[in-house]
């Protein structure tokens, strides 16, 4: 078996044993694999590329093909204890909405964002005068799906702004394990990479 992407630990360790959970976005279904496997959840995908859907499908999940801009919308309210969004929130159209409709759909939602305002992303920018490429970050900037980007204080902000309580938090740097974080430390806006929120309504 391959090794756990650390991202996807972190995740692993907030999800529940035997939880209803969406993984918006969950492109091969790497991730939901996982917790079903290792949590026992009651999972369930939706994501928008049909070889992923059909990668999922051939897995044995239980994946619909949508989009998670407009097709969230349809989903009961509570339906789910956790709705996942890995590193795809800076690619929605309308992030507010997609935040507010993951924690309309379920209780919690556990988000995870790359961090635009990493130290290095302000050393290429400031020196290179460029837009960055980094780990988290991997495309030049005319082939890259990210239209949305953010630093962890724009997050925070928002789910202020949209009175969502942060729950946990984590940060994730140099392929290192995640540790945990203060979401609103400006040491944490320059050194994490990634951030992973634990979210619910205040």
């Amino acid at each position: 078996m391959s090794a756990v992407r650390e991202d996807f630990r972190e995740i692993l360790r907030l999800v529940k044993p035997g939880a209803r959970v969406l993984d918006v976005g969950c492109e091969d279904g790497e991730l939901l694999e996982l917790l079903t496997r290792e949590r026992g959840v009651d999972g369930q995908g939706l994501e928008l590329d049909t070889e992923n859907v059909a990668a999922c499908l051939a897995k044995g999940l239980a994946v619909v093909q949508g989009d998670g801009d407009r097709d969230l919308d349809y989903f009961p309210t509570r339906a789910f204890d956790y709705a996942i969004l890995s590193k795809t929130l800076q690619q929605m159209r309308e992030p507010r909405h997609v935040l507010s409709e993951l924690l309309r759909i379920a209780d919690q939602a556990i988000v995870s964002v790359p961090n635009f305002g990493h130290w290095r992303m302000r050393v290429s920018l400031m020196t290179r005068g460029r837009m960055p490429e980094t780990r988290a970050l991997p495309d030049p900037w005319w082939a890259t799906a990210n239209i949305h980007l953010c630093t962890l204080k724009d997050f925070t902000d928002l789910c202020g702004d949209l009175a969502l309580r942060i729950d946990a938090c984590a940060a994730l740097s140099g392929g290192k394990p995640a540790r945990p974080m203060n979401p609103h430390g400006v040491l944490e806006n320059w050194r994490a990479e990634t951030a992973i929120f634990l979210l619910s309504k205040a």
